[in-house]
């Protein structure tokens, strides 16, 4: 079916002038260019208000009149619209679209419209694009809503004008004084106006309509490349709408196609916490797993192969929720089936006739398979389906050697890919299926296959999966998944299982492994081999804790390789590569394989595995401090550590003694444990913001300990009395004094507490006289200043009482001078001449009661005002007055 029918351009008549119209703006008409001289006449004008205005009548006569000026609009713009007339356009659309309903003969010219806004838009000015924006995004919206006119022609117009967004080709004819808008503009006008969730909502409008569903699947295919389209198609419930038609009858195909495709989009460009529970539903389900099983059985051309593994990722991303309904649906033991037909016999007739071959599509279904049997089985629900399944049966069909299959020659790759998968998924499987486990003899089978892949032989796996990384050239990835396999098996505590592998010999095996990749320890490899080493010593913990037999076991060929360990540089501890990890479990393994066994301690102690461990402690590192702490407490109760301990030094003369306090010091700083310059501690002391009621508490707890000893042996004491029984001189004697001394310091307690409140009494007191005296001194402080005011204002008002102020300061001021001058002393006067005021000053006053311009500036008849500063005009100035048989006189103050 074709995208868009190109129709050839009709020819637009020459128009040799400009009529005039009543728009206010006349309406250029795109036509084409024959002759240089003809370009300015190109256009011609086409009022849109007019044809806008005869669409509003309702009258049926003018039908013929409306449908001819539609033709006429068409023909002027053949090559596309000019964005400044979209809004006026799409209102002639719209009143196209009510006229359909009742005019059918409407469809026709609204098709043409909407097929000429699949041809590029155009723009006056670059501005265009921007000022334009809000009526594009509205008329491209206005395409969606179009969809719900119950016309096949319209609709699929629309689908195809749409998918024309996404194909812009450049317009065949060059409009003078117009440019092609930018290829990108549209889609984003489509996004910005919200077309895709119009879109989503008319897949329900064409269920019935084959081939107008394709093409509305056609355009969600177009749209859902944009994150915000499928953000806006997920909100529109656009994945559980389209998954649920999945399996809808379609000869051609491309339902399944289409539909695959716009839900692949969503999944990977929106929220899978938004889409999967869209998805996670039984009709959606239903349709997954019919076209899955189609796919399945009946399909074998390339496509169909790529198609159904497709399908069977999405199922895979749906089973991870919780809440889809696998099982209910029948999706799961279908799975499983299909899972396992290869490997077990099975006689169901979905699977009778079925073979794969070792095509890729095929191969990549096998993992596939392998995968969602992991996640299905998070589900208890599912252990019943994966027992009737043969599951682990199954997957153990590849825990051995390589061979040539009987059923399906997978190749040498697929092969050891596979058979990574299936032993990864035995990690996660076998632990819920322990019956089956062990009906299947699964811990011969794992040691068996162990046992070969420590073998150094012929062959070399290709190491090109991810489950195969760091094992290229020898059997490295089959081991860490096998041990894997087996850390699962043994940390399930499962005796059954623990005892079974004891006496398959597993501790000397897995010893004996461990010396080997000691042995081959290569550069290239060392992260894989770290990781074995690791496991193997965390196999060994689990196996030997609280088994003093297993200890026995693990003996000193297993201590040996744990002071191996332990003797690594401690350098590398920093390379990342894996060295930390390995020195935990190897702690771990001292705790479970050689504390608690006599034999096993002593060679430990022979060996200096506690200088070892001291070593280790002295470097400092939090992460391994309480480990090695622990395990030095538990080694003490052995008589001959001790002297290990005492006997240990460090770099610079460091003893075990000076080590472990450091660490203790440390440990306060850390915790925040003050202390004083002697290194006392003084948490108890200098605490900020207690009240005397929190110090008398603090008393308390600071001998809280001590309380509790003298309360538990004060119990003792009555439960003796009570009991009437006679202690002998010694116990008597070491009782009453144990009873004297805590008694002693419950009144120390008291003694120290009644001295706080008496402190705090006497403090009050000091505060409450400091308030007083404050008080006082304020209150002194005022009559002070009364009495100087008062004293001052006598002096102004009782000229007395100014003589008399005189006169003292006079005095004042003799009694401080020199009774003999110096000799060659310069004498300055202290008084200003003609100088009149009732307070003490300096050389200059400036007086503000007199204008300066009446009396010729201030201080003028003062001597300092001629000797200093003679400006005319400026502040000081003297004026001359002329008087009439009268002295001259200085101008008072």
């Amino acid at each position: 079916m074709s995208t868009v029918e190109a129709l050839p351009p009709a020819d637009a008549p020459e128009a040799r002038g400009r009529a005039k119209s009543s728009s206010p703006r006349a309406m250029p008409v795109f036509g084409s260019v024959h002759r240089a001289e003809d370009r300015q006449s190109i256009f011609k004008p086409m009022d849109l208000n007019l044809i806008i205005k005869l669409l509003e009548e309702d009258d049926l006569d003018s039908e013929e009149k409306q449908l001819n000026c539609i033709k006429k609009l068409v023909r002027c713009y053949q090559n596309g619209f000019p964005l400044r007339d979209l809004s006026q356009i799409f209102k002639i659309l719209s009143l196209c679209a009510e006229k359909i309903e009742k005019q059918p003969s409407f469809v026709d010219p609204a098709s043409d419209i909407i097929k000429l806004c699949g041809l590029p838009f155009f723009k006056k000015k670059v501005s265009d694009e921007i000022t334009y924006t809000e009526d594009t995004a509205n008329s491209i919206a206005f395409l969606g809503k179009l969809m719900e006119i119950p016309s096949s022609k319209l609709r699929i117009q629309i689908c195809k004008c749409i998918v024309d967004f996404y194909h812009v080709e450049p317009s065949k004819k060059h409009i003078p004084g117009y440019q092609q808008v930018s290829s990108s503009y549209k889609i984003k006008m489509a996004e910005v106006g919200e077309l895709a969730t119009s879109m989503v909502q008319s897949v329900l409008l064409t269920e019935i309509q084959l081939v107008e569903k394709l093409w509305v699947l056609k355009v969600l295919q177009h749209l859902s490349t944009s994150d915000v389209n499928c953000t806006l198609m997920v909100k529109a419930q656009a994945a559980s709408r389209i998954c649920a038609h999945l399996n809808d009858p379609d000869p051609s195909g491309q339902l399944l196609f289409r539909s695959s495709d716009v839900l692949w989009n969503l999944l990977e460009k929106s929220s899978k916490e938004e889409i999967v529970p869209q998805l996670s539903n039984l009709e959606c389900l239903l349709a997954l797993k019919d076209v899955f099983k189609n796919l399945f059985m009946r399909g074998h051309s390339h496509y169909d192969r790529q198609l159904r593994n497709d399908i069977l990722v999405m199922t895979t991303i749906i089973a991870q929720n919780p809440g889809a309904p696998m099982i209910e649906c029948g999706f799961t033991r279908d799975l499983i089936l299909f899972a396992t037909f290869n490997e077990v016999k099975s006689q169901n007739p979905l699977v009778k006739s079925l073979k794969l071959s070792n095509a890729y599509e095929d191969f990549e279904l096998k993992k596939l398979l392998f995968n969602i049997i992991v996640i299905l089985c998070k589900d208890l629900t599912t252990v019943q389906l994966l027992i009737d399944g043969k599951v682990i049966l199954a997957l153990f069909s590849y825990v051995k050697k390589a061979e040539k299959l009987k059923i399906v020659e997978w190749s040498a790759a697929q092969y050891e890919e596979l058979q990574l998968h299936a032993i990864a998924a035995l990690s996660s499987v076998a632990p819920l299926l322990i019956d089956d486990y062990m009906s299947c003899r699964g811990n011969a089978r794992v040691l068996a296959f162990l046992q070969w892949c420590d073998r150094e032989d012929s062959f070399f796996i290709h190491g090109n999966s991810f489950h195969g990384t760091g094992g290229r050239g020898n059997k490295f990835a089959q081991m860490r998944y096998t041990l894997r396999l087996l850390r699962a098996m043994v940390y399930l505590e499962d005796e059954m299982v623990n005892t079974d592998l004891c006496e398959q010999g597993v501790i000397h095996q897995l010893i004996g492994i461990f010396k080997n990749m000691i042995n081959r320890l290569d550069e290239k490899e060392e992260a894989i081999i770290l990781e074995i080493q690791s496991d193997i010593l965390l196999i060994l913990s689990g196996l030997c804790e609280n088994f003093i037999k297993r200890k026995e076991m693990f003996g000193a060929e297993g201590v040996d390789i744990i002071l191996h360990v332990m003797k690594t540089d401690h350098k590398k501890l920093q390379s990342g590569l894996g060295y930390n990890v390995l020195l935990f479990s190897t702690l771990d393994c001292i705790w479970c394989c050689v504390l608690g066994c006599y034999s096993s301690e002593d060679y430990f102690l022979e060996k200096e595995g506690i200088f070892l461990l001291l070593d280790i402690l002295a470097l400092d590192q939090k992460k391994f401090c309480n480990l090695i702490l622990g395990i030095m407490v538990e080694f003490c109760d052995n008589p001959k550590t001790s002297a290990h301990v005492n006997a240990w030094q460090g770099k610079k003369g460091l003893t075990a003694a000076s080590l472990l306090i450091k660490l203790w010091r440390k440990e306060e700083k850390e915790l925040g444990v003050k202390r004083d310059k002697n290194g006392m501690i003084v948490g108890f002391e200098n605490l900020p913001g207690l009240s005397a009621e929190d110090f008398v508490t603090l008393c308390i707890i600071h001998r809280y300990l001590d309380f509790k000893v003298g309360e538990i042996w004060n119990e003792i004491f009555e439960e003796i009395k009570l009991e009437k029984l006679k202690l002998v001189d010694s116990d008597e004697d070491s009782l009453n004094f144990i009873i004297a001394a805590s008694e002693n310091v419950g009144k120390m307690v008291v003694s120290l507490q009644s001295e706080m409140i008496e402190n705090q009494a006497r403090q009050d007191v000091q505060n409450e006289q400091r308030a007083y005296a404050k008080i006082q001194a304020t209150h002194k402080q005022r009559d002070l200043a009364n009495k100087s005011w008062e004293y001052f204002m006598a002096r102004t008002s009782n000229p007395k009482t100014l003589k008399k102020a005189k006169r003292l300061q006079e005095k004042a001021i003799e009694s401080s001078r020199y009774i003999e001058c110096p000799q060659n002393a310069i004498y300055h006067r202290t008084v200003i001449k003609g100088l009149n005021t009732t307070v003490p000053s300096g050389q200059v006053v400036t007086v503000e009661s007199t204008p300066a311009r009446l009396l010729g500036g201030h201080l003028a008849d003062t001597d300092i005002a001629l000797k200093t500063l003679p400006i005319r005009g400026g502040a000081l100035q003297k004026v001359k007055m002329k008087t009439l048989n009268e002295p001259k006189k200085g101008i008072p103050i």
